[in-house]
């Protein structure tokens, strides 16, 4: 048998239970963590369930590639209104210029 009587043998524990005192803090803090991580999932899904539920509603799918299609009709729908608008707009000052001008001319 080999006896450490010069006390390796309870340094060795020290370090040891040190070590393992270590790894018990370590392994709670990642409990902790997975027990956040868990919660901000279920938080996100139920979010991201009623952002779904609201677009289905609103624009009758929540697929991402339809919603993208609507956004570009919707955009092209705006581009097209303003341009109209515009020419519109352009179409008034003319008549005005030319009602100024003969009014002008009259005088």
């Amino acid at each position: 048998m080999n006896n450490h009587s010069n006390g390796t043998g309870k340094n060795q524990d020290a370090q040891l239970e040190q070590e393992l005192n270590g790894l018990r803090r370590q392994y709670e803090q990642l409990r902790d963590q997975r027990v956040r991580t868990e919660q901000q999932v279920t938080d996100l899904t139920g979010r991201l369930e009623a952002l779904k539920a609201r677009a289905e509603a609103e624009y009758g799918t929540s697929d991402p590639k339809e919603l993208q299609a609507l956004l570009e009709e919707k955009r092209e729908e705006n581009r097209k209104v303003v341009a109209s608008y515009r020419e519109h707009i352009q179409q008034i000052q003319a008549d005005l210029a030319a009602v100024e001008s003969g009014v002008g001319g009259d005088n």
